[in-house]
């Protein structure tokens, strides 16, 4: 079965070796998010809040790229340079997701690129 990969202007465009999301079958594999708005390609100005929000919605354009939405999120994979931020990762998060919620992982990190203070991926069905 061919893969086939994603990319929206809508969501920053890949800064290395790799695709926005790729679509096998009926899944969907997001790349890594940070915080990047997609007209400037620089961090969202603001607090964590503001980052996480942004990462979010750089997911959601990217699914919605790939024919699906955060409705179908499997597996939500987050990455932080400050575990304290995790209440707010789960704040953040009920604005976007329904129950049931993904599978999610959090993990503490020593740094992410371009200074980030978030990173997510996911992992995505594209039927409902």
């Amino acid at each position: 079965m061919p893969k086939s990969a994603v990319h929206t202007p809508a969501a920053p465009a890949a800064i290395g070796t790799y695709s926005q999301a790729i679509v096998h079958g009926d899944t969907v594999y997001l790349s890594g998010q940070i915080p990047l708005v997609a007209d400037t390609m620089e961090l969202v100005e603001g607090d964590i809040r503001a980052q996480i929000t942004q990462v979010f919605d750089n997911l959601s354009a990217v699914a919605e790229a790939a024919g699906t939405s955060l409705d179908n999120c499997l597996k939500l994979n987050v990455y932080l340079t400050d575990l304290g931020d995790f209440a707010v990762v789960n704040e953040v998060m009920a604005a976007y997701f329904s129950t049931p919620y993904p599978a999610r992982a959090a993990i503490g990190i020593a740094s992410l690129p371009r200074g980030a203070a978030v990173e997510m991926d996911a992992v995505m069905a594209r039927a409902g």
